[in-house]
């Protein structure tokens, strides 16, 4: 037996002071990542963007940090298992517009065009990846225009009664 689990760590000061649990919901976002997920993309930025969830480098190499969160396909398309890789990414295309980290003039039809070849790479009929192509490009503008991401309030609660 690992002595070093076996044996009881003291509780932390901060540990000690928390009378209440915090915590965030994550509505919109109906998916999280459980580990990281990279893959090369043609869209290439002209410095690297490193932000704590995502990071794009130079040579087109999209990283997505483990417990990324994203919303799935928008609008009334369905969340199939060849439309989530495709969706995830361009969630993440589309979160780095609105941040300003990506020109969302220069790089909002690349990313529609990237959401559209990762779906048909997963399996999905030309037909529907051309269905979701032409609903981003009318109706994804206003999500790709730079503005503050909003955040939820922390929720607390009170600990609750021991003994």
């Amino acid at each position: 037996m690992n002595e070093a689990l076996s044996q009881p760590t003291a509780p932390t000061p901060m540990a000690a002071m928390v009378d209440r649990a915090c915590y965030r919901r994550l509505h919109p976002y109906k998916y999280r990542l459980v580990a990281d997920y990279s893959l090369r993309i043609d869209l290439r930025p002209a410095l690297a963007i490193d932000h704590p969830f995502v990071t794009l480098s130079e040579d087109g190499l999209l990283t997505l940090r483990v417990h990324y969160a994203w919303d799935g396909p928008s609008g009334p398309a369905l969340d199939t298992r060849n439309f989530m890789r495709g969706s995830l990414v361009h969630d993440a295309l589309y979160q780095m517009m609105r941040l300003g980290l990506l020109d969302h003039l220069e790089y909002r039809e690349r990313a529609d065009n990237i959401l559209r070849d990762l779906c048909r790479e997963d399996g999905m009929s030309f037909l529907r990846a051309g269905i979701a192509f032409y609903a981003v490009r009318l109706f994804g503008e206003r999500h790709a225009r730079p503005r503050t991401e909003p955040t939820q309030a922390p929720v607390c609660v009170p600990q609750g009664r021991t003994g």
